[in-house]
């Protein structure tokens, strides 16, 4: 079983850029899209509206939210996005694939470093270089999280969405199909989001939760709880001779010494490094696994200055509901996060457009009222794109992080050339392909061949504590 989603998870291959439009002449015939008897669409039956376009909330100024922003309002819909800090730097590694900067058309000038390296670390501190496979202009992007949400909270600006800096508190739930959404929120004027905020409200027809892993919108439509790691980082400005080491290089730790069920990270930034960890199981022990981590990397980083310390929650799962009534959930606050890689930036910014882009058509650009199959049309077709990835990169987290011993067969299975090829091509591209038959047979047999040294290795350290 193993085996077989192991080879789905490396059938990832190259896509062009998708191009975004937003016309009533691009609606798919309704049989294409369902896979169940039950068909809805809020085109055709849903009530026109007079006199104003459709207005809809975004709660949450991050990737998801400055995406779907943005895709609202250059469909014709009257946009609101609420942010509470302008300012914020979320605790994130901050790397983006490769697709993202063309299918999201993001200038290179916000990318801090085009990292074409890797290190993957193990617990005994064997090292593995990846990226050889890399072709001239692949690259894996590295971003501060501050200046790319600003970058697409101002695009959403500069295309008609108003941005609402403020902390959002509640909502009212209509009781019928037409009624608005009133939203209470407190408003700032500054960035940093502190201090007593003037008590306003807004009325809506519709709302997108961008608000993160804490939702106060998945509160409000009780969408349920899900599991979560913490991730504690550091950024530290490190000598410039140490800083030129980085210069194109991020490195992975794994070892329960530096995380039980995550690994460590030390990745590349304009001006400096940023170190963290993370943690599922073990998160009032987090700053002993960040000590380890700083340790690990201990001779690269010797000299460097704590500029800022971040922390964060990080969903392992999608939330029971993602949607209800005229209410969505997108990234973070969604729980679109990979297991094993912990990615979360590009799937955030995704799931953002394509719950913005189920409304515009629904409403056909803002005339028509909005409904709950339409946010169930985004939903399907998300489940049916990447849903398999995050089952598939589930497996991988509980056959390859459950102990060193099976930590050490990982790093020992990414030294091969096609695994790094396939796994690259995943990350960069996110689009299923089919691969060579006999090389992913080889690899198959690496995987498990690497499997049975790791479950020998465990069972001689466990006779050795004995």
């Amino acid at each position: 079983m193993n085996s077989i989603v192991l080879k789905s998870f490396f059938e990832l291959r190259p896509s062009s850029t998708e191009k975004t439009q937003f016309t009533t002449t691009q609606i798919k015939p309704l049989t294409t899209l369902y896979h169940y008897k039950l068909k809805i669409t809020a085109g055709k039956f849903s009530p026109k509206i007079i006199n104003r376009n459709l207005r809809v909330a975004v709660i949450g100024g991050g990737p998801a939210g400055g995406s779907a922003a943005e895709t609202l309002a250059k469909g014709g819909i009257e946009t609101f996005l609420i942010e509470r800090k302008m300012d914020n730097c979320k605790p994130c590694g901050g790397a983006i694939p490769l697709c993202m900067v063309g299918e999201f058309d993001l200038p290179l000038d916000i990318i801090d470093r085009r990292v074409t390296k890797m290190k993957l670390i193990s617990p005994s501190n064997i090292a593995v270089g990846i990226g050889g496979t890399l072709k001239p202009y692949e690259y894996i992007g590295m971003v501060r999280r501050e200046v790319l949400d600003e970058y697409m909270r101002n695009r959403a600006k500069e295309n008609g969405g108003n941005i609402i800096n403020g902390l959002f508190l509640k909502m009212d739930i209509p009781k019928d199909k037409e009624s608005p959404y009133v939203l209470h929120y407190s408003g700032y004027n500054g960035k940093t989001g502190g201090g007593i905020g003037k008590r306003c409200r807004l009325e809506v027809d519709a709302v997108i939760g961008a608000d993160g892993a804490n939702s106060r919108v998945a509160k409000c439509i009780n969408a349920g709880d899900y599991e979560y790691a913490i991730a504690f980082q550091e950024r530290m400005r490190i000598p410039d001779n140490k800083m030129a080491y980085y210069e194109n290089l991020a490195e992975l730790y794994l070892g329960d010494d530096v995380s039980p069920d995550y690994y460590g990270w030390v990745f590349p930034k304009c001006d400096h490094v940023a170190v963290g960890t993370g943690t599922v199981s073990q998160k009032g022990d987090i700053k002993k696994f960040q000590l380890a981590t700083r340790n690990r990397a201990h001779k690269k980083i010797m000299g460097g200055e704590i500029i800022r310390v971040e922390a964060h929650p990080v969903p392992q799962s999608p939330r029971p509901r993602r949607f209800s009534g005229r209410v969505a959930l997108v990234g973070d606050a969604a729980g679109y996060v990979t297991k094993c890689s912990g990615e979360g930036i590009y799937f955030a910014a995704k799931s953002g457009r394509m719950c913005a882009e189920a409304i515009v058509e629904g409403s056909e650009n803002g005339k028509r009222m909005v409904e709950e199959g339409d946010l169930r049309k985004y939903l399907e077709k998300w489940d049916k794109r990447y849903w398999p990835t995050y089952k598939v990169l589930d497996v991988l987290e509980r056959v390859f992080f459950k102990s060193n011993a099976t930590r050490e067969a990982f790093v020992e299975m990414c030294a091969d050339e096609y695994v790094q090829t396939r796994t690259f091509d995943s990350y960069l591209y996110k689009q299923v392909e089919p691969g060579n038959p006999f090389k992913d047979l080889k690899m198959v047999v690496s995987v498990v061949g690497s499997l049975f040294r790791a479950n020998a290795l465990r069972r001689e350290m466990d006779s050795t504590k004995g």
